[in-house]
């Protein structure tokens, strides 16, 4: 949101720019329209001190007439230039918020599309692919026979888990449930996240995708100092913390220590705590989360969220079969 919120101030500085340019044309080939200007300003500071003031009456009439009548010698100062009539109106490039990025206490699409712009770009640049979406989702990768002693196939359980995820990320919102994907490598689980954040993030909420080692490592560099740029980190870790849907991928490929346990429980138990959600994507079995993870984290991993479980061979050994 810092992001989306620069580029509107700053297309509202080049706008403001603009506008001044433009007064500066009509002053230097009428100049009479400077003069008028002042006019006009003291004119409105007058009428202000005379409003405030007992008994305005007659007065507040008078200053109004003298102001219409001055707008009206301006307006026809700038007319005979040769610019329009309108030349010098401030025309707001979103009329709704005027350039505000808000209308009332609420956002305005302006800003959410510059948000959502943001989002798209921050996306773009960690889902390497390009073409994670729900229609490029091919299940035929999935063997359609029953496993041994099951009697559902991997193709059917990876029916329900696509639906699912399809559903979630269309419904997504504040009641919308936390996720833990859990499944061996090459099962489509950063694929299914990585859909749901497109979809989630075009449909306005703020998405934060990245891997769990490059997450704790933020939390590192600023725990020990070890970056220069520590503001634009803390920024990546706030957006971590506050953002509406946070994809916490390939938990368990990260370096485990005491520091990223304290991290792992910090992210999922304030994010917990305030409302927020999170998808969480790991390789590792039930029991292997167990032992490298607290009993504090797993309480809460195995108890407020949903587990969906991927099943099936690696997909991306068959695509290079095929």
């Amino acid at each position: 949101m810092v992001r989306a919120k620069g580029v509107l101030a700053e297309r509202r500085r080049r706008h403001e720019e603009y506008m001044m340019l433009r007064v500066e044309r009509v002053y230097a080939k009428a100049p009479r329209v400077r003069e008028l200007d002042a006019e006009i300003r003291a004119s409105m500071a007058e009428l202000v001190g005379v409003a405030l003031g007992a008994d305005a009456g007659s007065r507040v009439e008078d200053i109004r007439l003298r102001n219409m009548d001055l707008q009206e010698q301006r307006k026809n100062e700038i007319v005979s230039a040769g610019f329009p009539v309108d030349f010098l109106d401030d025309e707001y490039m979103c009329e709704k918020c005027g350039d505000s990025g808000y209308t009332g206490v609420s956002m305005c699409s302006c800003l959410k599309g510059f948000y959502n712009d943001e989002q798209r770009a921050a996306l773009s640049s960690l889902l390497k692919l390009g073409n994670e979406t729900f229609d490029n989702f091919d299940l035929s990768f999935y063997n359609d026979s029953s496993n041994s002693g099951t009697s559902v196939s991997p193709r059917r359980s990876m029916e329900d888990v696509y639906e699912f995820c399809v559903e979630y990320a269309r419904k997504f919102g504040v009641k919308s449930m936390n996720l833990l994907f859990i499944g061996a490598p090459g099962l489509g689980k950063t694929f299914l996240s990585a859909c749901i954040a497109r979809v989630v993030a075009d449909n306005g909420f703020s998405v934060v995708y990245d891997m769990a080692g490059s997450i704790f490592a933020k939390f590192e560099d600023v725990q020990f100092q070890r970056t220069d740029d520590l503001i634009s980190v803390r920024d990546e870790i706030k957006r971590y913390m506050e953002c509406d849907l946070l994809i916490l991928d390939d938990l368990g490929t990260e370096m485990t220590t005491a520091y990223t346990v304290t991290v792992l429980y910090e992210v999922v138990n304030t994010r917990l705590i305030t409302g927020k959600k999170t998808l969480v994507s790991t390789n590792l079995t039930s029991s292997e989360l167990h032992k490298r993870y607290t009993e504090q984290i797993m309480s809460r991993l195995e108890g407020e969220y949903q587990v969906l479980r991927f099943y099936g061979e690696d997909i991306r050994k068959k695509r290079n079969i095929i």
